[in-house]
């Protein structure tokens, strides 16, 4: 069967439906709905608007409430917390396909830090015995160090965490509540052998290639932190077509139900997009499809940053055409620095007045806005 050949905009189309930014039906049923949709939603502890899993959120379905997001995600035993691209809450249906991980994780034997010997099974005893608990509650996260110097008990209930044998469903004051796998999870998603690696692997690719629309090898292992070698030995397996993108260097693989809506309109989401969102968190993959350069600089000591802290990208007109490095002081939104082509400046403007809504500001204050010219017009705009 020969290969199906898109151009460049109709495999930006293609990730923007099934990423949800694109067409207003797409945006209905809500965050539980959405992260089924998504399959992963990474968290950080970063929080300048909101928290990024708030941002993912908001990004999809406009000025939805900041607490029914972190309900949708942590209560009701709808959702899990795990290794996926990174640290990521996941749909629970997705508990046993990350069997082969925590396979892994128990034949190395320890993540970044040794396992005390004796402390996991004293965690287990009091889990079983107290119930859910948190690790201040257990004896304390870190022993007064730097934040990565974690106490005895840290290590040992987050070495369960990996293995399986305990889990995360739940947060308090952001964070995490350890509990049994048995107590915590649905039983159909503890019911029946666990998969083995390739099944792991390839349902894996399958959710990757829905939640991304279309993608090579390299971007569907990227989702779940795969081999591209583990997929390449899968993706024949999965319902995803092959496809050939203009301009793109490797073929790619594209879902069906993308490719039956390729011709299908939609209106486009204008907003501001968290740093780890999943349309963007691949940077390769950013460059490839938007032709937009994006790296979080966060990490990077002030002087090395060009774009700041926390640049989020302006989503507008299936076109990533700004970015601005958001604060807050008090109920003002400050735009610290602002980057826009003159195209989107009335669309940066509706991004930022929504924006500053959502997270309870009235006022809007710009810093550095490049280039210099459009400062004014834009100021104009918002009335700051």
């Amino acid at each position: 069967m020969p290969e199906v050949e898109l151009s460049a905009v109709e495999a930006r189309r293609a990730a923007l439906r099934a990423q949800g930014l694109l067409g207003a039906a797409d945006r209905r049923g809500g965050v539980p709905v959405l992260l089924g949709r998504l399959g992963a939603i990474q968290l950080d502890t970063i929080s300048m608007l909101a928290r990024s899993h708030e941002l993912v959120a908001y990004a999809r379905l406009g000025a939805v409430g900041r607490d029914a997001v972190d309900r949708a995600y942590w209560s009701g035993g709808r959702a899990f917390e795990y290794w996926a691209h990174a640290a990521c809450v996941l749909p629970v249906e997705h508990w046993p396909l990350f069997a082969f991980r925590r396979r892994r994780f128990r034949e190395r034997g320890q993540r970044w830090h040794e396992v005390p010997p004796g402390v996991g099974d004293r965690v287990l005893k009091r889990l079983r015995a107290e119930g859910p608990l948190t690790s201040t509650e257990l004896g304390g996260a870190k022993r007064g160090g730097p934040w990565w110097d974690w106490s005895e008990v840290k290590v040992a209930v987050e070495w369960l965490l990996d293995i399986g044998e305990v889990v995360c469903t739940t947060r308090r004051g952001w964070r995490r509540v350890y509990d049994l796998p048995e107590r915590a999870l649905p039983a159909e998603a503890l019911t029946g052998p666990a998969p083995e690696d390739r099944e792991c692997v390839r349902a894996l690719a399958d959710i990757a290639g829905r939640a991304l629309g279309i993608a090579t090898l390299s971007d569907l292992a990227d989702f779940h932190r795969l081999t591209r070698a583990e997929v390449a030995a899968t993706v024949d397996d999965t319902p995803l077509v092959k496809v050939r993108v203009a301009g793109w260097r490797e073929a790619a693989w594209a879902h069906p139900t993308v490719l039956a809506m390729l011709g299908k309109r939609g209106r486009h989401r204008t907003t501001l997009l968290s740093p780890f969102d999943s349309l963007v968190w691949d940077r390769r993959r950013t460059q490839r499809m938007f032709g937009f350069e994006h790296r979080l600089e966060a990490y990077l000591p002030a002087l090395k940053r060009v774009h700041g802290y926390f640049a989020m990208p302006l989503l507008t007109g299936g076109r990533l055409s700004g970015r601005v490095d958001p604060g807050r002081d008090g109920r003002t939104l400050i735009a610290k620095q602002l980057t826009v082509t003159r195209p989107a400046l009335e669309a940066m403007a509706d991004a930022l007045r929504e924006a500053a809504t959502w997270v309870g500001c009235d006022n809007i204050a710009l810093g550095r806005v490049e280039p210099p010219e459009l400062a004014a017009p834009l100021s104009a705009m918002l009335g700051c």
